[in-house]
């Protein structure tokens, strides 16, 4: 198996967050675009479903490891040790990441709950 940087993804991510910052700058500014003016705009960014898509790859990752690992385990001649530690890295620091998000998400509600009316 090849560990190949999937381009596509990189860049949805880069547009929903650009979509959400520029949400977050409120009314009037425009969300920074990297293509040509003609492009077509890129789909509103719901926050629940970026979550959810989010959190169904982290547990791909962490399926995939288990797999891979099992398989290794069973003697599978066409997986090897090191693409079973790099899946399981992956899948660890994919979840360890979504740990932070979930932190901060938490440590937001705690501070918007306190806040003074």
């Amino acid at each position: 198996m090849s560990s190949v940087i999937d381009m596509s993804r990189i860049e949805s991510m880069m547009s929903r967050l650009q979509e959400v910052a520029a949400k977050a700058k409120g009314p009037g500014i425009a969300p920074i675009q990297d293509g040509p003016e003609d492009a077509a705009p890129a789909q509103k960014a719901d926050f629940a479903t970026a979550l959810k898509t989010m959190l169904d790859e982290v547990n791909g990752a962490q399926g995939k490891a288990k797999v891979m690992g099992e398989r290794f385990a069973m003697g599978d001649d066409s997986v090897n040790l090191s693409d079973v530690m790099i899946a399981s890295q992956k899948a660890s620091i994919a979840f360890q990441a979504t740990v932070q998000v979930r932190n901060k998400l938490v440590s937001a509600y705690q501070d918007i709950m306190n806040m003074q009316i």
